[in-house]
C-alpha cells in the first residue's frame, strides 16, 4: 500500500508535552465501526465484563539516551535493542562522523566502541561495562529518551522520571514508554479488578526504532527493527481460556497487540514465546487474538498508524482521527487515549 494513504494534517497544538493532571483523567475516544463516543479513561471499565482479559506491557524504560564526543566530535547516542554482555543496538547522531572502532566516550567514565555500521543511523555499540555496572552507568550518564516530538520542544526533567513510566512497569530494557499503560492508575486498576476481568502482563521492549520515519513509498519496502518480548505460559493460557469462554481480549497498547499477535498461531491460540518480533502490521493483515485495542493517537505515515488503521478500519480511523483533531484532542505519548473495536467483529 502507498504510504501517503496514512498521512493527515495534524496541528502543532496538539502535540501533548505533558501528561494529563492525573493518569486516568484523559479524555477517550470509543471507537466502534462509525460510531464514536468522547469519554474519560476512567469510563473503560463500562466496555469490559467480567472474564474479559486486559493485557499489559510491563517493561520499564531505562535512560537510553546518551551523549559522548569521538575525539572532539560530539555525538548523540539512542540505544534501542540490548544484544547483551554491554553490546547494544543504537541509533547515532551524526552517524556519518563514526567509523568502526571509534570510541565514544560519556560521562561517568562511560565508554562505548562501534563494532558495526548499519543503515539509517544505526550503530552497535560495545560498552566498557556489563550487566549492574552498565545500568548504573546510564543513571549517571543517560536521559529518559523522550521522542523527538516532544523532546524537540522542551528539556527532559525530573517529572518525566515518573510520568514517562507505567504504574506497573517492572523489567527494564524498554526505551521507549508503552503509552496506553500511562494512563492507569492504582484505582483504576482496583476497580477493574472488582468487577472480575482479569489482569495479565507480557513484556516487549519498546525500541527507539518506533518513531522511526517510514521513508519508503510502498509499506512492502518498509523494514521494521526487532524488539525482544517474552510471554509467560500462565498468561497464556489466562487468554486462550478466556477466548474458549467468549469472552473479550483486550489489549493495553500496541506493543501488546504486536506481541500476543506474534505467538499466536493460526488458530489464535496464544503460545509461551521468548524472542524477538519484527511484526509489521498494515490493513489486510488478519488479527488472531486480540478483539479491543486500547491506544494513544499515533503520527501520520506511522507504522502504528497503519496498524490502527489494520485493526478498526483504514476509513473508520481516518474518520475518527478528523473527529479527534476538530474536538482537541491531545496527541502522541502524553496525549489521550482511544478504545478501538476490531471491525471484522463488529
Amino acid at each position: 500500500m502507498k504510504v501517503d494513504l496514512f498521512d493527515f494534517e495534524l496541528p502543532r497544538e496538539l502535540i501533548a508535552l505533558r501528561p494529563a493532571h492525573t493518569r486516568d483523567g484523559a479524555r477517550f475516544l470509543v471507537v466502534k465501526g462509525e460510531g464514536r463516543q468522547d469519554r474519560q479513561v476512567t469510563d473503560l471499565i463500562d466496555y469490559l465484563q467480567a472474564g474479559d482479559v486486559l493485557v499489559f506491557n510491563d517493561t520499564r524504560v531505562i535512560p537510553a539516551r546518551l551523549t559522548g564526543k569521538r575525539r572532539e566530535a560530539k555525538i548523540e547516542v539512542t540505544l534501542h535493542m540490548n544484544d547483551g554482555n554491554g553490546l547494544w543496538k543504537a541509533f547515532a547522531r551524526p552517524a556519518k562522523k563514526l567509523k568502526r572502532d571509534d570510541i565514544i566516550v560519556f560521562s561517568g567514565g562511560l565508554m562505548a566502541t562501534v563494532t558495526r555500521k548499519g543503515e539509517a543511523g544505526e550503530v552497535s555499540l560495545q560498552f566498557n561495562c556489563t550487566g549492574d555496572e552498565l545500568r548504573t552507568a546510564l543513571d549517571v550518564a543517560g536521559v529518559m529518551p523522550l521522542p523527538p516530538y516532544i523532546a524537540s520542544q522542551r528539556p527532559v526533567d525530573e517529572r518525566d522520571l515518573t510520568d514517562y513510566q507505567t504504574i506497573y512497569s517492572r523489567k527494564e530494557g524498554a526505551v521507549a514508554a508503552p503509552t496506553a499503560g500511562l494512563h492507569f492508575t492504582d484505582s483504576l486498576l482496583k476497580k477493574i479488578s472488582d468487577r472480575e476481568i482479569k489482569l495479565v502482563h507480557l513484556t516487549l521492549h519498546v525500541g527507539a526504532g518506533t518513531f522511526l520515519p517510514v521513508k519508503v513509498e510502498d509499506t512492502r519496502d518498509h523494514r521494521m527493527h526487532s524488539e525482544w518480548g517474552e510471554i509467560g505460559q500462565d498468561t497464556a493460557e489466562i487468554i486462550n481460556q478466556a477466548h474458549k469462554m467468549g469472552r473479550k481480549v483486550i489489549a493495553v497498547g500496541t506493543t501488546s497487540l504486536r506481541l500476543l499477535e506474534s505467538a499466536a498461531d493460526e488458530a489464535g491460540r496464544v503460545h509461551a514465546f521468548s524472542s524477538s518480533t519484527d511484526i509489521f502490521i498494515t490493513p489486510g493483515y488478519k488479527f488472531r487474538v486480540v478483539d479491543i485495542l486500547m491506544t494513544n493517537f499515533h503520527l501520520p505515515k506511522s507504522t502504528l498508524f497503519m496498524l490502527v488503521s489494520a485493526f478498526s478500519g483504514q476509513d473508520h480511523m481516518k474518520a475518527a482521527y478528523a473527529h479527534a483533531i476538530t474536538q482537541g484532542y491531545r496527541f502522541y505519548s502524553y496525549g489521550d487515549s482511544s478504545l478501538l473495536f476490531r471491525e471484522d467483529l463488529l
